[in-house]
C-alpha cells in the first residue's frame, strides 16, 4: 500500500512522542554528570594548584609525581567514585521511560497502518479494532533485553573516562609565567575528559531506547502480518541527515527484519505498508505514494545544503556518476553492538 499524507502527519507525530522520553533521559543525565562534575571540580582545582607548585622550569610535574600527588590521587579516588555511581544509574534512567515507550510504539504501529486504509473500511479506530493486539509479554521482553544491553555497554564507561582524565592530568601543559592559567588549562582538559563519559552514556541511551521503540514496533506488526507486505525506512529529511540515512529513506524490508538499524542515535523511522487494498479486499485502486523521494528532495535543495549534508568530495563523485546513490551506505559492525549502516567512507567511494 502506498503511504498517504495522513501516515506521514501520523510519523511526524510519532517521531515527536518517541523523542520526548529520549530527550528527557538525555537531559536526567546530563543534569547528574553536571551535578557531580561541579562537586568534584573543588577536588581538581586544589589537586592541580598543588601540582602547578611542584613545577620546575616551567615543565608540568612528570607522571610519577602526578601519580604520587597526594591531592591528585584523593580527586582521582573521588571521581572513580562519581563516575561509579554514574554508570550504575544509567540503566535505571533508560528502564523508567520503557514501558510507556514500548506501549506507546505499539500503539502508533496500529495508527501508521489503519492510515493505509481507504475510506471505505471506516474510521481509523474501526481499523484498528480488527487489528490483533501485541501481547503484552513481549514488550515486557523487550525492555528486559534493553535494560541487559545498556547495564553491559554502561560498566566500562567509568573506567574508560577514569583513564581519559589520567592521561589529561600526565599529559603535561606549557606553563609560562601564569601558573593559575596552567591549572586552569589542565582543569578544562580534565573536566573534558571526565564529560566524554557522559557523552558516551547519551550515546548509549538515546541510541538504545530509540532501538527499542522499533522493537516494539515490529512487535506490534508481527502481530498483524496477514495485513502487512513489510516495513518502509523512512528518514527525517533535513540539513542533518546523513548520506547513508538518505540512501536507505524508502527502501521495503521484511516484517521480521529488525530496524531501521541506523547510525547510533539515528532518527530514521520504521512505518508498517500493508498490503495492497485489493489484497485486503477492497477492488479500488490505489493513490499515487505520497512518501518524498530522496533523491529528488536532496536535487532541490541549494548547493550549499548539498555540501553540507554530502561534503564537496563525495557530492563530487555523485554528480560525476563515480558513485551512485546506493554506494553512500555500508553496513558496520561495532563489538557489543548491533550493526549499523552509515555512510561509506569517502575513500571507499571513490576506489
Amino acid at each position: 500500500m502506498a503511504i498517504q499524507r495522513e501516515t506521514l502527519r501520523l510519523l511526524d507525530g510519532m517521531r515527536v512522542s518517541m523523542l520526548a522520553p529520549v530527550d528527557a533521559a538525555a537531559q536526567a543525565l546530563i543534569r547528574s554528570w553536571g551535578t557531580a562534575w561541579n562537586e568534584l571540580a573543588a577536588e581538581w582545582d586544589a589537586a592541580l594548584v598543588d601540582l602547578v607548585a611542584a613545577s620546575k622550569d616551567g615543565r608540568w610535574p612528570s607522571r610519577r609525581q602526578v601519580t604520587r600527588a597526594r591531592r591528585a590521587q584523593k580527586a582521582m579516588e573521588a571521581t572513580r567514585a562519581a563516575l561509579l555511581d554514574l554508570s550504575r544509574d544509567l540503566p535505571v534512567v533508560v528502564t523508567q521511560a520503557l514501558p510507556a515507550m514500548t506501549a506507546d510504539a505499539a500503539d502508533w504501529a496500529q495508527r501508521l497502518a489503519a492510515s493505509q486504509y481507504p475510506p471505505q473500511a471506516g474510521t481509523a479506530m474501526q481499523v484498528i479494532t480488527t487489528f490483533d493486539r501485541v501481547d503484552p509479554a513481549a514488550l515486557e521482553a523487550i525492555a528486559r533485553r534493553t535494560t541487559q544491553q545498556v547495564t553491559a555497554l554502561s560498566q566500562p564507561l567509568s573506567a574508560q573516562a577514569e583513564q581519559a582524565m589520567r592521561s589529561a592530568l600526565v599529559r603535561g601543559v606549557a606553563l609560562g609565567d601564569n601558573p593559575r592559567r596552567a591549572a586552569q588549562v589542565m582543569l578544562d582538559r580534565v573536566e573534558g575528559a571526565f564529560n566524554g563519559g557522559r557523552n558516551r552514556a547519551l550515546v548509549i541511551a538515546r541510541t538504545e531506547m530509540l532501538d527499542a521503540h522499533r522493537a516494539a514496533g515490529m512487535a506490534q506488526d508481527l502481530a498483524n502480518a496477514d495485513v502487512l507486505a513489510g516495513w518502509d525506512w523512512v528518514a527525517t529529511l533535513d540539513r542533518r541527515t546523513c548520506p547513508s540515512c538518505l540512501a536507505k529513506h524508502g527502501t521495503r524490508h521484511r516484517l521480521e527484519e529488525p530496524g531501521p538499524h541506523d547510525h547510533q542515535q539515528g532518527r530514521c523511522a520504521r512505518v508498517p505498508a500493508t498490503k495492497s487494498w485489493r489484497d485486503l479486499g477492497f477492488d479500488l485502486d490505489e493513490p499515487t505514494d505520497a512518501l518524498p523521494d530522496a533523491r529528488a528532495w536532496f536535487n532541490g535543495l541549494p548547493d550549499e545544503d548539498q555540501v553540507a549534508i554530502m561534503g564537496q568530495a563525495r557530492l563530487d563523485l555523485l554528480r560525476s556518476g563515480n558513485a551512485s546513490w546506493e554506494d553512500l551506505t555500508v553496513k558496520r559492525t561495532t563489538p557489543g553492538w548491533r550493526d549499523s549502516w552509515a555512510p561509506r567512507p569517502v575513500s571507499d567511494l571513490a576506489a
